[in-house]
């Protein structure tokens, strides 16, 4: 038996019909942009693995990072220990964090971040003594699969299963071309009733939602009413953060920066699952109390795990080179060419692009659900083709390591090309 037939018979995938899906596609190896299945094929990662691996597969900085730490201190507990790494690793991200950043809180991957968050705010004013025990987020947006996450997000197939389990949670208008000044008053009508804890939000790019973007102008005035009506502010930059808006962070974008951020996936570049929740002052000084029952009782086994910390510090070292700053810029000029080309194609309703994030959506005569008929027939395509590309309902999006040499994504664009020619 291939190893694809032997994946079938015991595990159960991430997002997968298991009755209607083919055998997937089992990868042996991985270098750089490229991964090879089981049978010598190969394949461009063009979407960096769910935004993972920037600095491309197998890097050997990362991942002599970890073999030194493996060979010095995989693990010890964080509850009442420290290891130089979890110091280095803060240090290090209060260097690029906005400055308003002070303290960090570690997890284990984007959903435990958001968690956290959620949890810290809510808390901190039971804490105080004020019931504020609801949230606010975008439509069609999308935190994490953990029930706080889930109740965030706004992708009803994923929660519908859960709905009376969630907490209560107010969506509003994500703020698009031409729904500003709507989104704007709706938030600020919610956040003068004073009974929210948080507004949570992806800045400037809802992944899941098919790379939707909107400006920081209008999210600079959203975070300022918040602020202005003591309600907290998190940024989930678990898929932004880390170089992918062409700034370390989508939130280097504001005036206002927010109050909390969710960082995750790129975080380790793609080697060990780790996730940190960073804070304001303000906010861890709401836990700071002589009553321990005041404290913030989450943890997880891995908090801080040494070896996750290892490949951070050795991946935020990587994002900080002049090759990698390059690579950075060199992508987002490639997808502004790409996209002067491609935009009057008339299957072609609209595209964007943000740093090294590119998408495009092909007009239909109905919506198109996110998983239907148009996405897997190119889904199907991309993969034939030897292109990962995971298609979001009509939208097309292209988000490549920082690594991917100019002729791989131009077959990349020749192959999505191709790919309007056959929906």
């Amino acid at each position: 038996m291939t190893l694809s037939e032997r994946d079938k018979l015991y595990n159960w995938h991430p997002y997968t019909q298991h009755k209607t899906a083919a055998n997937f596609p089992a990868i042996v190896k991985g270098k750089d942009a490229l991964l090879w299945d089981e049978n010598g094929k190969e394949y461009i990662d063009a979407i960096a693995s769910w935004w993972v691996n920037p600095y491309g597969h197998s890097n050997t900085i990362i991942a002599n990072a970890i073999y030194e730490q493996l060979t010095t201190l995989e693990h010890v507990l964080f509850g009442g220990f420290t290891h130089d790494k979890a110091v280095l690793l803060a240090e290090k991200l209060m260097e690029i964090l906005p400055n308003n950043q002070k303290k960090l809180f570690y997890s284990d991957n984007g959903s435990t971040a958001v968690e956290v968050a959620l949890k810290a705010a809510m808390q901190y004013f039971y804490n105080k003594g004020i019931k504020k025990s609801k949230i606010i987020a975008f439509h069609d947006a999308f935190h994490g699969d953990t029930f706080g996450a889930m109740a965030s997000s706004g992708i009803t197939f994923f929660t519908e299963a859960f709905q009376g389990s969630l907490l209560e949670v107010v969506r509003i208008p994500v703020p698009t071309k031409g729904n500003e000044e709507s989104s704007i008053q709706i938030l600020k009508d919610l956040v003068e009733t004073n009974e929210y804890a948080a507004f949570i939000f992806e800045p400037l790019v809802q992944g899941a939602a098919g790379m939707v973007m909107y400006q920081p102008d209008v999210l600079d005035k959203m975070i300022a009413i918040c602020n202005y009506n003591n309600v907290f502010t998190i940024a989930d930059e678990v898929m932004t953060g880390f170089g992918k808006t062409g700034k370390t962070f989508a939130s280097d974008y504001l005036m206002h920066k927010p109050d909390m951020m969710c960082l995750s996936k790129a975080l380790t570049g793609g080697t060990i699952p780790m996730a940190i929740t960073t804070f304001t002052q303000e906010i861890f000084n709401g836990f700071y109390d002589d009553n321990t029952n005041k404290a913030l009782f989450h943890g997880h086994t891995f908090t801080a795990n040494p070896t996750g910390c290892a490949a951070a510090l050795a991946s935020i070292n990587l994002l900080q080179t002049v090759e990698m700053q390059h690579n950075i810029a060199r992508i987002h000029q490639l997808h502004l060419d790409f996209e002067i080309k491609i935009k009057t194609h008339p299957r072609i309703k609209t595209t964007r692009v943000l740093g090294v994030i590119f998408a495009l959506e092909i007009k239909t005569e109905n919506q198109e659900s996110y998983y239907g008929t148009m996405r897997n027939k190119l889904y199907n395509f991309f993969i034939e083709n030897g292109i990962i590309l995971r298609p979001v309902g009509s939208t097309v999006y292209i988000l490549p390591p920082y690594v991917i040499t100019n002729a791989q994504l131009e077959k990349v664009y020749t192959i999505v090309e191709k790919a309007l020619e056959i929906v």
